[in-house]
């Protein structure tokens, strides 16, 4: 089936918006060009009551520290920088990937390390879950997403990827603040949480493309 677009503006071309005061401060890692649409492809994942439960314990003990740390909404797990795509490449785009994806099937990860992370222009900051098992199947993944980002002469994933699920973030590079003593506090709560070791099992059965306002997903087997 055709994929389905998520409700939005029906015209190719992206709003233009580049008011940092809409999004909390956050800045464009590129600068926007009409008919350019910032593309992503990711691990999408769906939190459950628990771990929200968890969020909370954790975001609200590194405010102690950072007190403008924001949770996150939406989780994820990246299998690709942001990229810009032309609107007329979007199609393209994601038939290879469907068809480079098409044999991979569903499988697990282990997400329990908690980590700080800062964005490359150092912007902004986060508090992740890194994952700790699953490493090379999430490898595996990333070299057919690289595959086709070569083909469209976009940039790969980074070399040395650190898989992880963000939980909080904040603007401008506070990693000074979360790393050390916090960081050990966060992972006491996490190690301690009941049924951590559950909770933090992850089982992957989709993958999915953003760009734009247009949504691509691809189950696994």
């Amino acid at each position: 089936p055709a994929p389905a677009d998520l409700p939005g503006d029906p015209d190719p071309e992206e709003a233009v918006s580049d008011d940092s005061s809409r999004h909390g401060g956050r800045v464009r890692s590129f600068p926007h060009e009409r008919g350019n649409w910032a593309t992503h492809v990711y691990l999408p994942y769906i939190a459950q009551e628990e771990f929200l439960e968890l969020l909370e314990l954790l975001v609200s003990h590194a405010r102690t520290y950072v007190p403008s740390l924001a949770a996150t909404e939406e989780f994820h797990l990246s299998l690709s920088q942001c990229v810009v795509l032309r609107y007329h490449w979007i199609e393209p785009f994601v038939r290879s990937l469907r068809e480079r994806l098409a044999a991979f099937h569903r499988f697990f990860c282990i997400a329990d390390q908690v980590k700080v992370y800062t964005n490359q222009n150092k912007t902004r900051t986060f508090i992740g879950l890194e994952v700790s098992a699953g490493h090379f199947q999430l490898l595996e993944l990333v070299s057919e997403v690289d595959g086709v980002l070569e083909e469209f002469d976009l940039p790969t994933f980074y070399k040395d990827p650190s898989f992880h699920i963000s939980l909080a973030w904040c603007v401008g590079d506070l990693s000074g603040r979360l790393e050390g003593q916090c960081l050990r506090e966060l992972q006491d709560i996490v190690d301690g949480f009941e049924d951590s070791a559950f909770l933090l099992r992850v089982q992957w059965e989709q993958i999915r493309c953003k760009s734009g306002n247009k949504y691509f997903s691809f189950p696994l087997r």
